[in-house]
């Protein structure tokens, strides 16, 4: 077994070809990753709802050792990575990370969420610095409330908001005076 440390450095530089080659080809990798998490998670997350998402992830942040924190607010939880493991992991070396890294978590959540019928939205806030914020909800409308709020939006399948060029990241206006 590969241990982590060296396995998000992999995928780091996996993306990176898969990049390289078009963005196509990472958007397509995301997808099939979502497809065969959807097979474990989708019936699971369908009969138990938020519930049973909520229960997931605190199985990952004992597995992943997540600084973080997971709260149940009733109608939406969120899981709020204080330091996350992977991103930290890919700045602590010598290369460089894929611009799209951060993507990648919405990228594999999103057919998930959309096979449960739950919505889930990621507020990265930064793409160089190793936390954000992640919401999964069971309401459309409060989905979207909070997307508008976000800082920097993941939304890895949205080819028509993605600027010229080939990125898929979203940008409010204000992202860029933000201060933490």
């Amino acid at each position: 077994m590969i241990p982590s440390d060296h396995f998000v450095r992999f995928y780091n530089e996996v993306f990176k070809a898969l990049e390289a080659r078009g963005h196509e080809c990472l958007v397509a990798y995301w997808r099939e990753l979502g497809r065969l998490q959807s097979v474990e998670l989708a019936d699971r997350f369908r009969a138990g709802g938020l519930k049973a998402a909520l229960e997931y992830w605190k199985r990952i942040v004992i597995e992943e050792n997540c600084e973080s924190s997971i709260e149940d607010h009733g109608d939406y939880l969120e899981f709020r990575m204080i330091r996350c493991p992977s991103l930290s992991k890919v700045l602590d070396n010598d290369a460089s990370p894929c611009e799209f890294y951060c993507d990648h978590c919405m990228g594999w959540v999103e057919p998930v969420m959309k096979a449960s019928g739950l919505y889930a939205v990621m507020d990265m806030e930064s793409r160089t610095e190793p936390h954000c914020t992640f919401r999964v909800f069971s309401d459309k409308a409060k989905a979207m409330e909070f997307e508008r709020k976000a800082r920097l939006l993941s939304k890895p399948y949205d080819a028509a908001a993605a600027p010229a060029g080939h990125s898929t990241l979203h940008r409010r206006a204000a992202d860029t005076q933000h201060q933490d």
